[in-house]
Formats: C-alpha cells, sequence, structure tokens
C-alpha cells in the first residue's frame, strides 16, 4: 500500500521504517526543515523501561499541591482560561485513582519492554549508533522517604522480570564515580541495569537516512492543512508544499504521528484526542576532556530529572509545565536544572554555557499513548507519548506497522482497533 505519515519526530520515523520493512511505499511530511527538530530534538535521552510509570499515579495529586506557587517545581500547572487544559487536569486526577494507575502502569510496561527489544533488533540489523549507552540507569534518592517508596516499586520491578537492585550511597558511587562529590547527600540507589540512554535526535537523524535507503519519501518544510474524507475513508492530505503552494497527497492510508499538534490534524473529521502539550526543559553542556561529568545516566527522583552522557555532551532535561502551546523558554526552570546538575557533579564542564531547550510532550491524561485505527478505516495514529516517546518509539514504530498489516502486535497493550481474544 501507499501510506502517509504525518510527523517526523522519533515515532514518526520510526513508523515509517516499520511500515517500509513490512512492504510499503511510504513517505514522511514534516512541516519542519529536518527530522526529529521539535520533541525528539533535546530530551533526556533514556530508554527507561524501568522507569515507565506514568506520572498520573496515586502520589502525584498531593505533589502537585505541595508544588503550587514555586516556579522551578518539578510539576508546574499555570492555570489558563483553556477549556482544553481544564477537562485534561480532571481526566488526570481520575486516572491517578489506585486501580487506573495500575492498570496504565501494566500497559506502559508492556510497551516499553517491547519497544527496547525493537530498539536492540534494529541496532544488530542497521548497526545504527546514536551516542547510545548500554550501562543501565542509576536512580539516585536524595531524600529517605522517596527511597523508601523505591524499595516497594524496586520489588514489583523485580516480579515483573526487571534486573533492578537497591544500592547504597557506596555503591552508587562504585556505578558512577563522578557522584563522589554528593555521596553525602545520597541516601541510596536503584540501579536498572538493562535499561540504556541514546540522543533521540541523532538516532532519528539516522534512522531517517537509513529509511530512506529503503525507498521512504521524506519530504520537509511542508505543512498540513487539513485531511479530508470520502465515503467514510480518509481521500486526501491537503498540505501548502515547499514553496507554499497547495498540494493534495493522496494514498492508501494515512498515519497521524504529529505529536501535541495531532488534534488540530484531526479535528475537521471530528476525532477529539485527549493530548495536551506538557512543556519539558533541557540543557545541554558540552564536555572538555578533565571534566568530571556522569558516564552511566542517571535519574534523580527529588528534582524529577534525568542526566545523560551523549558523547562529549551532559543533557540534563526534566520538568513538566502545563501552559498550553507556549514554547518560551522559561530561564528560571532551565537555571534549575544548571543549579541541581552542578550541585551533584561540581565539575562536569562550565555553567555559564549551558545551551537551554525547550519542548512540548504530548501527553494523555493516563499518560498511554494513543496507537492503532480510528472509525475511519484507512486512518491511524501513533500520537500521544508524553514523557516516553523516546522509550516507546520502535515498539510503537512496529505495533503500528502490525496492525495495518492486520496483525496482532506483540505486547499487551489497548491498541485502537485491535481486539485480542
Amino acid at each position: 500500500m501507499k501510506v502517509v505519515v504525518l510527523g517526523a519526530g522519533v515515532v514518526g520515523i520510526a513508523s515509517a521504517w516499520y511500515l517500509a520493512r513490512a512492504g510499503h511505499e511510504v513517505t514522511v511530511l514534516d512541516r519542519q526543515a529536518e527530522a526529529g527538530l521539535e520533541t525528539s530534538f533535546a530530551n533526556g535521552g533514556q530508554i527507561s523501561v524501568s522507569h515507565a510509570e506514568p506520572w498520573a499515579n496515586p502520589t502525584a495529586p498531593l505533589q502537585m499541591l505541595q508544588w503550587l506557587g514555586r516556579e522551578d517545581a518539578p510539576l508546574l500547572f499555570r492555570p489558563r482560561a483553556d477549556l482544553d487544559q481544564w477537562l485534561w487536569g480532571a481526566r488526570f486526577l481520575i486516572e491517578c485513582l489506585p486501580a487506573r494507575a495500575r492498570r496504565n502502569t501494566e500497559a506502559a510496561f508492556a510497551l516499553a519492554s517491547y519497544s527496547r527489544d525493537c530498539l536492540r533488533a534494529l541496532r544488530r540489523e542497521t548497526g545504527i549508533h546514536y551516542d547510545e549507552s548500554e550501562r543501565g540507569i542509576l536512580h539516585i534518592y536524595t531524600a529517605r522517604g522517596l527511597l523508601e517508596h523505591a524499595h516497594k516499586e524496586a520489588a514489583l520491578l523485580r516480579a515483573r522480570g526487571f534486573d533492578v537492585a537497591i544500592k547504597s550511597a557506596d555503591e552508587c558511587v562504585g556505578i558512577e564515580p563522578a557522584l563522589a562529590h554528593a555521596k553525602a547527600k545520597l541516601y541510596g540507589g536503584v540501579y536498572a541495569v538493562s535499561d540504556e540512554s541514546g540522543d533521540a535526535h541523532l538516532f532519528t537523524q539516522r534512522l531517517a537516512a537509513l529509511a530512506r535507503e529503503q525507498g521512504v519519501q521524506i519530504r520537509f518544510n511542508v505543512s498540513v492543512n487539513r485531511i479530508e474524507l470520502d465515503a467514510g475513508r480518509v481521500s486526501r492530505v491537503v498540505i501548502d508544499d515547499e514553496v507554499g503552494i497547495e498540494e493534495s497527497v493522496r494514498a492508501d492510508a494515512f498515519v497521524v504521528a504529529l505529536g501535541s499538534y495531532s488534534r488540530f490534524a484531526l479535528r475537521n473529521i471530528g476525532i477529539s484526542l485527549p493530548i495536551y502539550p506538557v512543556k519539558g526543559y533541557s540543557i545541554t553542556i558540552a564536555l572538555e576532556p578533565g571534566d568530571e561529568a556522569p558516564s552511566v545516566s542517571l535519574t534523580d527522583h527529588e528534582r524529577k530529572i534525568v542526566i545523560s552522557r551523549l558523547g562529549d555532551r551532559l543533557r540534563v532535561a526534566g520538568t513538566a509545565e502545563l501552559a498550553g502551546y507556549d514554547t518560551e523558554i522559561n530561564e528560571v526552570r532551565c537555571q534549575a536544572l544548571v543549579r541541581r546538575c552542578f550541585e551533584l557533579f561540581p565539575n562536569a564542564g562550565k555553567p555559564d554555557a549551558a545551551q537551554y531547550w525547550t519542548g512540548l510532550r504530548p501527553a494523555t491524561p493516563s499518560n498511554l499513548p494513543i496507537i492503532g485505527r480510528t472509525r475511519f478505516p484507512n486512518l491511524y495514529l501513533n500520537t500521544g507519548h508524553g514523557t516516553l516517546g523516546w522509550t516507546m518509539a520502535c515498539g510503537a514504530g512496529q505495533a503500528l506497522a502490525d496492525i495495518v498489516c492486520a496483525k496482532m502486535p506483540a505486547p499487551n497493550f489497548r491498541f485502537l482497533g485491535v481486539e485480542r481474544n
């Protein structure tokens, strides 16, 4: 079939790759000049299967109340005269109920685990490199209460078959010697040996190049104006082409992978998605010989940030801000990342040279992505991955390709239009 994929982020490019490998003729459309220039550009870099628990869990409402009024809070709700924001917030609170949180957590782990396996298979098949590291993720705790909760979570993870181990402060420093300066702050950690990290932007660009070698056509600098229907099916996508002239693009099937903007592309055909942008921030620090930066990817649970070594750069990312589609950089939040980084790693490069970035994560209230076939039989979705787009990208792309091919996807996840026996 001819398949058009809307979106060239990590999820869109992964979808295109697996669709092409399944034998389809694939075209990707994106408004940017290159692949992976929006949410995939400067995220935290973690393939974090061990920490796929959704933000929507029973502890979240109390934490949000404690953070109210703090401009540097890990999770900041910035109220707006925006009905979508308030509806999303209400649904988020419902998903924090224990039974729903457990169900969502199981689904997230299933897809994340499958995705990690798909990524490893792709790496073996293609030899793709993206500043990847297979040294695991070390979760560090500078608050005793959080560590006690982590002990319970680690037991649940081991019951699911994950290789995680509780570590003392000394053992954390043994795993990551750069933590020696912060040892006095540490109560301990949890080491997820089988997790990974890598540069999502570099991966997206290199997978796009490999996809082109497989015959995928990727058109940049084109904007989607609308999706049009005929006889209960999508007949075409109307775009502004590379020089701004309106053009119709026709295909047998269409995949929407536009992240936070997916819902705008679908509104005119009556599909409403429970997706709201959750603004995240990161800083990137160039490293020089002699800098004492970590080489093992870390998650700092007190501040809700991740720290990943990407070649000769250090990426520090985190925080979540519900502020609509605002993409302006809030320097207070970026400076909070800088301060925490150099509290832990005082010799990790030059703080004044940190590069700031912000991006909009496409989040659903449950934090589970929306993947599968819509009520229009040739229209498919692969969006809403929230903070786990990089973690879930390959698995979501493979599963989406299976659904397009009328096959049952492997992971135990609630895909749209898929009925399991």
